[in-house]
């Protein structure tokens, strides 16, 4: 029987500040990077999992990691997984952590990196891809691995239970197709705000040679350079393409609807992260100010009481769940359940190094065990990064390949852990 013997940490870090991809107006120069975690055991297979942050501070999720980890070291992975939902519970609720959180900021960061490893592993033993994991087990079972507390006045355990069994009986057709016509996307690699305007001519066509449909920009530094990008990218994608805007939370909420009213004649599908991520009236108001333009946003709410008030503010047109902000694929769950109740399409956030590698599973996972619709639904994904992986993420006429490695596909190759290894690799010397 599996035991994990103990636990390691790597601080992780990507130059990407030196080509400005991943560049927007809240963050100009960003590294992208990982506070990875290596869970050893004593059996065949390892756990890997991470939590995506864009450098400084990346030694601070690793610590927390740490404080962590006694809580999976010396512990069979059986009896984690026969209640994976206790074992959320456990980490979250630890009784001195808890108070630099609750379920928010790094120590919620970290708990993401944990959890998702101890869910690598288990599918790993398995011998099934993430995403498989999860459309074998019974809805019952699903449903113990998540937390409802919090979520009750809003999805009561009889309601989430009542959306796993309707979705239960024609999973296997569902997975069927995906395997034939892969998850549909939409990407951002064009758009990044430190990019010129030939890059951004240039990549717009590249991309629609690969046969990408949806493209996301980045907005908000000026009102004239916005309307100018994306004046360049419909006049290299024309009027039949998704366009998306995202402006990573700098305006204020009269802002937002006062700058969208200049880019309306662009016909954006949404305006992402209009605001602060934790002002949910202010979304509300944003979204009755920019209508039709749809608003996005959840890549930074902390945890699923924010979503939960997003859902009941009516704030939101489009829900972007994160692997690594909520704490792990248990949380994530809860949010896809609730966005099911109340049929607001789920677009996972994606786009850092390692986050196209989980959420390809995410998307599945909403797709065939929870909502089982793919009406006005795209995944993000971002080109870069992905050669550090021993799976990336694929993509196949602008839709994502379906996964079928065993784990969480977040197992990066040694030698790229060596060379991104922060201060000392070789990407940093």
């Amino acid at each position: 029987m599996t035991r994990i013997t103990h636990v390691t940490t790597h601080d992780l870090r990507a130059r990407t500040s030196r080509s400005l991809a991943g560049s927007d107006a809240q963050h100009p120069d960003p590294d992208y990077s990982a506070a990875y975690v290596v869970l050893h055991t004593d059996g065949e297979h390892q756990g890997h999992g991470m939590t995506f942050t864009i450098g400084q501070g990346n030694d601070l999720c690793c610590r927390a990691i740490e404080e962590l980890a006694p809580l999976v070291v010396g512990r069979r992975l059986h009896d984690i997984v026969d209640d994976m939902g206790g074992f959320w519970r456990s980490v979250t609720n630890h009784s001195q952590l808890r108070w630099l959180g609750p379920e928010k900021g790094v120590v919620h960061l970290a708990t993401a990196a944990l959890v998702n490893a101890v869910w690598d592993l288990w599918a790993k033993s398995r011998g099934v891809p993430v995403w498989r994991l999860v459309a074998e087990l019974e809805p019952e079972q699903l449903l113990d691995c998540i937390d409802l507390r919090y979520l009750h006045d809003e999805l009561p355990p009889e309601r989430a239970l009542e959306l796993l069994r309707r979705a239960a009986p024609t999973r296997a057709e569902r997975i069927a197709e995906l395997r034939r016509d892969g998850y549909p996307a939409y990407i951002t690699s064009a758009g990044w705000l430190g990019y010129s305007e030939q890059q951004v001519r240039e990549l717009c066509r590249s991309n629609l040679e690969l046969g990408w449909t949806s493209f996301k920009t980045k907005v908000g530094v000026d009102v004239a350079s916005d309307v100018r990008r994306c004046e360049v990218m419909r006049e290299e994608l024309g009027d039949r393409i998704q366009l998306m805007a995202d402006a990573n939370q700098v305006w204020e909420v009269h802002q937002a609807v006062e700058w969208m009213e200049h880019l309306r004649p662009f016909d954006l599908r949404w305006i992402e992260e209009p605001t602060s991520p934790d002002d949910v009236l202010g979304h509300a108001a944003i979204r009755r100010g920019v209508a039709p333009v749809g608003v996005a946003t959840g890549e930074h709410a902390a945890n699923r009481v924010i979503f939960k008030q997003l859902l009941q503010a009516e704030a939101i047109d489009y829900c972007q769940v994160d692997a690594c902000r909520l704490g792990g694929l248990n949380e994530v769950i809860a949010v896809l359940l609730l966005a099911a109740a109340r049929d607001v399409p789920v677009c996972p956030h994606a786009g850092g190094i390692g986050l196209c590698e989980y959420v390809q599973h995410i998307a599945v996972i909403d797709y065939v065990c929870v909502s089982g619709s793919l009406a006005d639904r795209t995944t993000e994904y971002a080109s870069h990064l992905h050669e550090h992986f021993l799976h990336p993420a694929r993509i196949s006429g602008g839709r994502y390949v379906v996964p079928e490695a065993p784990g969480y596909s977040i197992e990066m190759h040694p030698s790229s852990m060596a060379s991104l290894s922060y201060p000392n690799g070789e990407e940093w010397r």
